[in-house]
């Protein structure tokens, strides 16, 4: 963990020096994308038998806050490349090998099956077009999310549902659609990708759905929507930290009138005593979860509801209260925080672009309530 974190305290200079190229173009530059690689962010959550880092929950949120509070969109592109590293757990060992076997590589995709997989003997024949594909111009291999097709019609499962595979293709195979036209998490490039009638090799198909990890060890009977919520909330969290810095920082260096700084004036001090409390209060259920949770998984088995909910509660809670609270703090600033240039408005821009993941949209709400109040819940949705 003490290694990560400083590996992202290291790259501080390097990100902030990218960030306006970042800005301008609406994506990451390759140059940083090779740095961050090099640091370990993006195997965070590969397997260690595939030279990954297979860290815990708490090191993976930890590492993110540190990343997120430099920068979010640097952050976010290290969390969707650390959660795509889930898909090695997934497949046969050969599989894993070719896709994360290399540790200069990235990958990232879009789990929503967006994609049709025509099965055609050992390959699968791929079509379609994803929305939210972050980082997909640095990334060597790229996921989409697929239903299944055989003999034209949707495979159906046990359950009656059709189904879905997680098919990877390198990246040269795709083409990158520019529609990341967005107010925040500018430099995250998360435009659309299409593939049309792309073979695929049947062993790149990873079954998440429905799907036995395929490497027992802890970290994979975590949930794998739970661990992406637990990201998402690590990112914002770190941009909120970095929010309570930016304001302290500004208050006390601004001058009223009566040439006493802004930090002196009873109001401003109530709304940052608020913020912090909250932000505290946030941030340890998020870790408490995300350790009961880890506590619960070195048995081997699958987290219980339960414990499943409480994860997914605990990061959108994260989520959501950092978005107030920067925005409280943005709005606490005054005039200057309305112009681009102002620090606090890239930190509420960017945490209100957090708050449209479906991982901690308001429906998760409902979701967590119902597996807490009688457990009556489709289970795959946590």
């Amino acid at each position: 963990m003490t290694e990560l974190i400083s590996n992202a305290a290291s790259l501080r200079d390097t990100i902030l020096a990218h960030r306006e190229a970042m800005d301008r173009d609406r994506r990451m530059p390759q140059a940083l994308a090779d740095e961050m690689a090099r640091a370990g962010f993006f195997r965070m959550l590969v397997p260690a038998a595939y030279g990954g880092g297979e860290v815990s929950p708490a090191t993976f949120i930890q590492t993110l806050e540190a990343l997120g509070e430099v920068d979010a969109s640097a952050a976010w592109i290290a969390m969707i490349g650390a959660t795509a590293g889930l898909n090695a757990a997934y497949l046969d060992d050969g599989a894993a090998c070719e896709i994360f076997g290399d540790p200069r590589n990235l990958c990232t995709g879009v789990f929503a099956p967006m994609g049709k997989a025509h099965i055609e003997g050992d390959t699968l024949r791929v079509s379609g077009r994803w929305k939210w594909n972050s980082g997909g111009h640095v990334s060597h291999w790229l996921g989409g999310g697929c239903i299944l097709y055989e003999g034209g019609k949707p495979r159906l499962g046990a359950d009656g549902a059709p189904e879905h595979r997680m098919v990877m293709f390198p990246a040269t195979a795709a083409t990158q659609i520019d529609t990341w036209q967005t107010s925040g998490l500018k430099g995250t490039g998360s435009g659309d990708m299409s593939v049309e009638d792309v073979q695929v090799p049947a062993r790149h198909a990873a079954q998440l759905i429905n799907g036995i990890p395929k490497v027992s060890r802890p970290l994979y009977a975590f949930p794998l929507f739970g661990l992406l919520s637990l990201g998402i909330a690590g990112v914002a969290s770190g941009n909120a930290r970095g929010a309570l810095e930016d304001f302290k920082a500004m208050a006390n260096g601004r001058r009223m009138p009566n040439g006493r700084s802004l930090a002196a004036r009873s109001s401003v001090r109530s709304v940052y005593a608020e913020a912090v409390a909250d932000y505290g209060g946030a941030r340890a259920f998020l870790l408490d979860e995300a350790d009961r949770g880890w506590d619960e998984a070195q048995s081997g088995a699958p987290l219980s509801i339960e414990r499943r909910a409480r994860l997914r509660l605990a990061a959108t809670a994260m989520v959501r209260r950092s978005t107030e609270i920067v925005r409280r703090l943005q709005d606490a600033a005054g005039g200057p925080a309305v112009f681009l240039s102002d620090p606090l408005h890239r930190r509420s821009a960017d945490a209100q672009v957090m708050t449209a993941h479906m991982m901690v949209a308001p429906a998760t709400l409902e979701l967590t309530g119902g597996a807490l109040l009688n457990g009556e819940v489709d289970a795959r949705q946590l």
